[in-house]
């Protein structure tokens, strides 16, 4: 599936990954799905501690990866749902811890390593990839499969 609308930025150092994550998730609503993709140390999590922050989840609230829970929920304006697929190793381990149910809550759903189980994701969704440019810096997009997601796209910079 082709993304609709892509934007790219390159930050500098984690706080700027995770102040970009901050401007994204201040735009996230109820029933957005979000799958994020990169290599190991990437900055994923960083992002999704941002992200997190934008969507009003408290800084009592530490964000970290559910790599061995596989799924966390924050309270923020709206439930925030973080999943981790880096440990499983096939559809039906996603679909027993229920993720299939989280996407039709009424919060917004964040996957890391998302790329893992591409057929499970929803067709409408943004996409953000996290590439390494160096050790300090990286490339991240985001794209949109859906035009109700464009919003992420107009205040992103």
């Amino acid at each position: 599936m082709q993304s609709l609308v892509t934007q790219r930025c390159l930050t500098v150092q984690a706080d700027e990954t995770r102040t970009l994550g901050v401007r994204l998730g201040q735009w996230a609503r109820a029933g957005d799905m979000v799958a994020c993709r990169g290599a190991l140390g990437a900055g994923k999590t960083t992002f999704v501690q941002g992200f997190a922050a934008g969507l009003g989840v408290g800084s009592d609230d530490y964000v970290r990866s559910p790599t061995f829970a596989l799924v966390h929920a924050y309270h923020g304006r709206t439930p925030l749902y973080h999943f981790d697929f880096y440990r499983l190793s096939c559809c039906t381990e996603v679909q027993d811890i229920g993720f299939e149910e989280y996407l039709t809550d009424r919060g917004v759903v964040i996957v890391e390593w998302a790329d893992k189980f591409p057929e499970l994701l929803p067709p409408v969704r943004l996409e953000v990839y996290i590439r390494i440019v160096d050790a300090d810096r990286r490339c991240v997009q985001w794209m949109a499969y859906d035009m109700s997601y464009s919003r992420y796209f107009l205040h992103a910079d």
